[in-house]
């Protein structure tokens, strides 16, 4: 509602305004004055001036109390509140109060006051009183359908109700239409008549009952009136209802149309609906034409509902499965139509409707892709039992791959249809790398074909990707850009990276079908990885490398199993991978890709152990081989601080098992011809080398003796064994105390603090049971309290005897 005021209360209202203003006038004048009194009092001495004893000038004028509300909002709310009560009143004088008073004059009465409340608006407008005159015009609206439903009461009676609901909502959109053009100030009229415009269609159509089809192309010429109005009318409110009405109509006539070509089995069922499709894809279509801010929107519509007529069609010429695919060659369609001379909010839509389709596409084919990559697997029910029977792919794969292969190419050539755009490359090159490979990878399930030549189609795709990520790792190295016709680009590659490990693994493990398949797989993938990597780049060599030792290890557990060999015995087998490494890193030295391999390596060597496990002789000497080659490789000076460390774990736990498998019971006669020279070998090397730690130089010799006796002390009945093994932890601790010898006052502390344990265990045990049962938790709380009381004091000394221990050798 406008905010004009009359004369009157516009002029108290201004009277206020300069009330106001003299009021603060005033008090700015005033506090001129003290401020001037002020600087005259400062210049002549220097005790100022004194401020009045009395009130001092407000900070801000007093204002006079005013009305809580304007005088324009509380007419608003007068005129709303007014017209409300008024509607009310007449809904109640037609609806309940009829039967007071004969047809005829309540007729004529109520037709009276619609008459006037249509008419007074206009004499309001011409005196300036536009609230009240909306007011006055929304009510005279209201009394018309009410007007409309006593004519159907009284006289039409027998008329179909949606029928004349469907007439009286033309006629009463062609009034108020024509009301709001002549009296153009009133805001009410003409969007209420773009609303009334919503129903008389549809209605009729429900009306004659002719079904879904005829409601559809109902709501869709509505949508065209929508259309229409939006970019012809000018107030906002119009044009806003009227897109509003367009996507609400328009957008129920896709559905319909959509449903009903979906559902359609034949071609003539799916040739209605298509036409509706199309009809609603040319509205959009001009819509966005016309409205370029819009066109983008409207245009993807319009291609959606385009792909959907023209691939319903096109799906009931088609068999079963390959509906989507019908769809996805609309969308290729729809795709190279962007290359027309149209405006570009046009193409950007037609573009975006041709994504949207592939997507859904795409969505549909990669479970069945997928499965179908996977379907040889299920074949193979046991390793090496057999030339399996290949199992048959689900249903509908053909159509999958065919789908996958073709938004793989759209992806490619989506930079070069749409050159304006500016379209990401790598990223759409890399998932058409990804796609184009799994579609390879489940042609031979798709194919039916059998299972030696599944294998072989396998192994060649995978290949065909580790040889695609060794040459984008070389262009990337060599500062090349990669094109459509030159080397792949690093996304590429890191795609083809991801995909040939995960293809290898897949068909290593359909290879276990047969003896012969998995040597003739594992050898390819080793030399394809291998000639990959030596290839390659970067990152990329060192990961083709590390697979190249999988790969290799797979072999020599192949080959040890076909030797019907035992697992204990085939980790002896497994050793030649790391000793084979080891050499191989001595060559290749200082390049980034010798540690990959080294560890890689040594990782088949940990499987190694792991399969030795239940067999200890055998586990002994694959940790003694172990600890050759870990001592080999620390003769490189590199390699020596892990190396050497790892070699004297090994041996001395070989050292161990021996013994525990030999069911020695002195092990001492064993262990100490092993550990006198090791210690005057540590002690000949602390003399050449004082910075040598103490562990290398003693560690393993001490060890070779104090664990064992440790272990056999503990099963030990007797006293001479615990006696002995504590005197010389003893004697140890205080030679690494006295020597200031890391790994001596360790050893030999922890030997000794164990034994003393094991024979103190019977005594605690027997005092334990002979005290009360409430003592042990008053015990264990007063041991709490009193660490919790020297906590900080106990963090000192801990931290001491950390850097005491750190500063040994």
């Amino acid at each position: 509602m406008e905010n004009v005021l009359p004369p009157a209360e516009e002029l108290r209202l201004l009277d206020g305004e300069l009330a106001q203003l003299d009021a603060r006038r005033a008090w700015l004048l005033g506090r001129r004055a003290w401020l001037v009194q002020t600087l005259q009092s400062a210049a002549h001495g220097p005790a100022g001036p004194t401020r009045p004893t009395g009130p001092v000038w407000p900070s801000r004028p007093s204002r006079p109390a005013g009305p809580e509300t304007s005088p324009p909002s509380a007419q608003n709310v007068l005129l709303a509140l007014g017209g409300i009560l008024l509607t009310i009143a007449a809904i109640a004088f037609t609806l309940v109060s009829w039967g007071h008073m004969g047809i005829g004059g309540r007729s004529l009465v109520l037709g009276a006051v619609t008459v006037t409340a249509l008419a007074v608006p206009a004499l309001l407008l011409r005196r300036g009183l536009t609230s009240t005159a909306e007011s006055v015009a929304a009510l005279g609206l209201v009394l018309t359908v009410l007007d409309a439903y006593a004519l159907h009461r009284a006289a039409l009676t027998q008329t179909d109700a949606l029928g004349y609901t469907a007439a009286a909502a033309a006629v009463l959109a062609a009034v108020w239409a024509g009301y709001g053009s002549v009296l153009v100030k009133l805001r009410t009229p003409l969007p209420a008549a773009v609303v009334a415009a919503q129903l008389p269609l549809p209605l009729w159509a429900l009306a004659e009952g002719e079904g879904l089809w005829a409601t559809a192309w109902a709501t869709l010429a509505t949508a065209a009136i929508d259309t229409v109005i939006a970019l012809a009318a000018k107030p906002a409110a119009v044009r806003g209802l009227a897109v509003a009405g367009a996507a609400a109509t328009g957008g129920w006539s896709l559905l319909a149309g959509l449903y009903l070509s979906v559902t359609a089995h034949t071609t003539a069922l799916a040739l209605e609906p298509a036409l509706l499709l199309l009809a609603a894809a040319g509205l959009a279509l001009g819509a966005g034409w016309r409205a370029p801010s819009a066109a983008p929107v409207t245009a993807t519509v319009a291609g959606l509902a385009t792909v959907a007529a023209t691939g319903a069609l096109l799906g009931t010429a088609l068999p079963e499965h390959w509906t989507v695919p019908g769809y996805l060659l609309c969308a290729v369609l729809l795709l190279t139509a962007a290359r027309t001379p149209a405006p570009r909010g046009i193409l950007t839509g037609l573009g975006l409707a041709s994504a949207l389709i592939h997507a859904g596409a795409l969505v549909w084919a990669l479970p069945h892709a997928a499965a179908a990559a996977l379907t040889p697997l299920a074949s193979v029910t046991d390793v090496w039992s057999g030339t399996p029977a290949m199992a048959s792919p689900p249903p509908g794969t053909p159509a999958a791959l065919v789908v996958m292969a073709t938004v793989a190419a759209a992806l490619l050539a989506a930079p070069r249809l749409l050159p304006a755009y500016a379209l990401p490359r790598t990223p759409m090159s890399a998932a058409a790398f990804a796609l184009a490979w799994l579609t390879a990878f489940a042609v031979p399930a798709a194919l039916d074909l059998p299972y030696a030549p599944t294998v072989a189609a396998q192994l060649l795709t995978t290949a065909a990707a580790l040889a695609v990520a060794s040459a984008s790792s070389r262009a990337a190295d060599a500062g090349a850009v990669a094109t459509a016709a030159g080397a792949p680009g690093r996304a590429v590659g890191v795609t083809a990276l991801v995909c040939g490990p995960a293809g290898a693994l897949a068909v290593a493990l359909l290879a276990l079908g047969t003896q012969a398949a998995t040597f003739a797989a594992l050898g390819v993938l080793a030399v394809a990885s291998g000639a990959a990597a030596v290839r390659a780049r970067g990152a990329v060599r060192a990961v083709l490398a590390s697979a190249t030792v999988v790969w290799a290890t797979g072999l020599a557990g192949a080959g040890a199993a076909a030797a019907g060999l035992p697992a204990h015995q085939a980790g002896l087998v497994l050793l030649a991978v790391p000793a084979a490494t080891a050499l191989l890193a001595v060559r290749l030295r200082t390049r980034p890709v010798a540690l990959p391999v080294e560890l890689t390596g040594a990782a088949a060597g940990l499987v190694a152990i792991g399969l030795a496990v239940p067999h200890a002789p055998t586990l002994a000497l694959v940790l003694a081989v172990a600890g050759v080659v870990a001592a080999g490789t620390a003769v490189r000076p590199e390699r020596r601080p892990v190396a050497g460390y790892a070699a004297a774990v090994l041996f001395v736990a070989a050292t161990w098992v021996r013994l525990a498998a030999s069911e020695v019971s002195v092990p001492e006669a064993y262990s100490l011809p092993v550990t006198v020279p090791a210690l005057a070998v540590g002690l000949l090397r602390r003399r050449r080398d004082p910075e040598a730690s103490s562990w290398t130089a003693y560690g393993p010799g001490l060890a070779a003796t104090l664990v064992p006796s440790l272990f056999t002390a503990w099963g030990d009945t007797h006293w001479p064994r615990p006696l002995l093994l504590g005197a010389a932890a003893l004697a140890i601790t205080l030679i690494g105390a006295r020597q200031r010898l890391q790994a001596l006052l360790v050893l030999g502390g922890t030997v000794l603090s164990l034994v003393a344990l094991h024979e103190l265990a019977p005594y605690v045990v027997q005092a334990v049971g002979a005290l009360p049962r409430w003592l042990p938790p008053a015990l264990a709380g007063l041991l709490l309290l009193a660490a919790g009381a020297t906590y900080e004091q106990r963090l000192r000394d801990a931290r001491r005897l950390r850097d005491t221990l750190s500063r040994m050798r």
